[in-house]
């Protein structure tokens, strides 16, 4: 890692989901999240050139998308949707949440086999125990209705002042019992990320 990101914690978990009300679905949703908690080396000051710790950021990346992937057992394949997202600690600013869009997303996209669709970001600035929702979506089609979510995530007691969380999120399905018509799955033919 450079000298830029110094990771003080990571936090990874896996919720799976059985049941939500009608009939059992016939397997388990699960939904994976890592958090690294970091120092913010741009905290307490405006720094106009943050653009090395975005590329200082790029192993960081692949290393929490192989852990979420890990946390899922392992294979790409079972890998139906994603998310990333940042809280900057109250001495950052929003931009430095910004830093995490391409080595995030990129660390995803390539260690799923190249997936098409964007990976859906949101970041904000917080206090302590901060908990941000991560909006997810289908990994190679966008306008897929059926894997549209979001996942509540914190770190207790972080960010500190001088910290940022960066977040990266991958489900393995649909919501349960999704029903709301539009693009399924099932039906992606165009393959240039969002149809």
């Amino acid at each position: 890692m450079s000298e830029l990101v110094v990771i003080r914690r990571i936090q990874t978990s896996v919720e799976e989901i059985f049941h939500e009300f009608g009939p059992r679905p016939p397997r388990s949703e699960r939904i994976a999240s890592v958090c690294a908690v970091l120092t913010n080396p741009y905290a307490g000051r405006h720094e106009p050139d943050i653009l090395p710790m975005m590329e200082a950021l790029k192993a960081a990346g692949l290393e929490m998308a192989t852990r979420c992937l890990n946390a899922l057992g392992g294979d790409p394949a079972t890998v139906e949707g994603y998310g990333k997202g940042a809280i900057v600690g109250s001495a950052g600013e929003l931009e430095h949440g910004a830093l995490w869009h391409v080595p995030g997303g990129y660390a995803m996209r390539e260690i799923l086999g190249d997936a098409k669709a964007i990976v859906p970001s949101t970041k904000k600035v917080a206090g302590p125990g901060a908990r941000i929702d991560i909006p997810v979506t289908h990994i190679n089609a966008a306008y897929v209705r059926s894997h549209f979510g979001a996942v509540e995530i914190g770190v207790p007691g972080s960010p500190a002042a001088d910290e940022m969380v960066l977040i990266l999120v991958m489900t393995t399905g649909a919501r349960v019992h999704a029903r709301v018509g539009g693009l399924k799955a099932s039906e992606i033919s165009v393959w240039d990320g969002q149809r």
